[in-house]
């Protein structure tokens, strides 16, 4: 149980955002975050984690594998997902990685690569979904929908209703999705509401990122209470400001400016890998977490989704997605 004093300076480093998101932030608050999981938390457990490729993917997978779990290492290029197990084989050398390919921005592949799982894996522990673009133009996906938002919202939600079975099979099954604290700077509105695939003026890739990483974290909340019944934790989570090859090749300069203090990968994928398999993640469901503590959804007080607007960009998203739009 965190002091007072504690929570305070918690809450501080994370409205001060350059301390709360660099690396200055873990540096302080190890000293008062949820234990480690055990070191034999995920023996015998099936783990996807998507966008495995690099960056925060690999580092999460990196450090699930520690944990003793077979991870399914997912992306959309075989061979950086062979050079990504190698990787992760350095540090840990009877690591289980089974290296899978799957689009999931393409929803043909992602009914396919479900299909396959389910007949190999029938009881699977965990969902990690970290694949994520930032494209420069709009672009389409196979079935018409733009880029970002099939990769961040559209694929993960069918992926995971696909595995839904599979999930509710397991012991203490959750999905972790992760988001970023840009999604602060894009409030659920009638700007993102009536236009959800982005189709209306200057598209911009930063703000299409940003808004698809507002509408993860309300998916998440609506996620968590539609597979409550089944025993399935959701949560969403932020991993600060990393040095990954998304922020250096997506915004240059700003990993220019603040490279000295970014996060490494595997500081920004410590809330990812305790979030899969810490048993003090399973006390609540649909929070959106950084440094292994909930964190507020909207950066000032009193904020909140346009309950109209969430509604309508759910059943927006279910829609595409070809799921039932069961209220949560």
């Amino acid at each position: 149980m965190r002091l007072p004093l504690t929570s305070w300076l918690d809450t501080a480093l994370d409205k001060a955002l350059l301390p709360g998101y660099s690396a200055i932030g873990p540096a302080l608050r190890r000293r008062w975050w949820a234990d480690d999981p055990d070191p034999q938390a995920l023996v015998g457990r099936h783990v996807v984690v998507t966008g495995a490729s690099s960056g925060l993917g690999r580092a999460a997978a990196l450090g699930i594998a520690r944990l003793g779990a077979t991870v399914h290492l997912v992306g959309r290029d075989a061979e950086r997902l062979r050079s990504s197990a190698e990787l992760i084989r350095r540090d840990v050398p009877d690591a289980d990685l089974l290296p899978e390919v799957c689009d999931v921005s393409d929803l043909d592949a992602v009914r396919a690569y479900a299909a396959d799982l389910r007949r190999r894996v029938p009881v699977l522990h965990a969902i990690v979904h970290d694949a994520g673009v930032m494209p420069p133009h709009r672009t389409e996906t196979a079935q018409g929908h733009e880029l970002a938002l099939a990769t961040h919202v559209i694929g993960p939600l069918l992926l995971t209703e696909e595995l839904r079975g599979c999930l509710a099979a397991a012991s203490s099954p959750r999905v972790v999705v992760v988001s970023s604290g840009g999604m602060y700077s894009a409030p659920l509105d009638d700007s993102i509401g009536g236009d959800v695939e982005y189709e209306r003026g200057a598209y911009e890739g930063i703000r299409a990122y940003a808004r698809t990483k507002r509408i993860q974290v309300t998916m998440t909340e609506l996620l968590a209470g539609r597979y409550a019944g089944d025993g399935i934790t959701v949560h969403s989570m932020h991993p600060g400001w990393a040095d990954t090859p998304g922020v250096t090749e997506s915004m240059p300069r700003f990993a220019k400016v603040l490279g000295p203090v970014l996060r490494s990968p595997e500081q920004g994928a410590d809330t990812i890998v305790w979030l899969t398999a810490s048993p003090a993640a399973t006390a609540s469901t649909g929070q959106f977490w950084c440094d292994r503590s909930p964190r507020a959804t909207y950066y000032l007080p009193g904020q909140a989704d346009d309950p109209a607007v969430r509604r309508s960009v759910w059943a927006y998203v279910c829609r595409a997605a070809g799921v039932d739009n069961v209220p949560a």
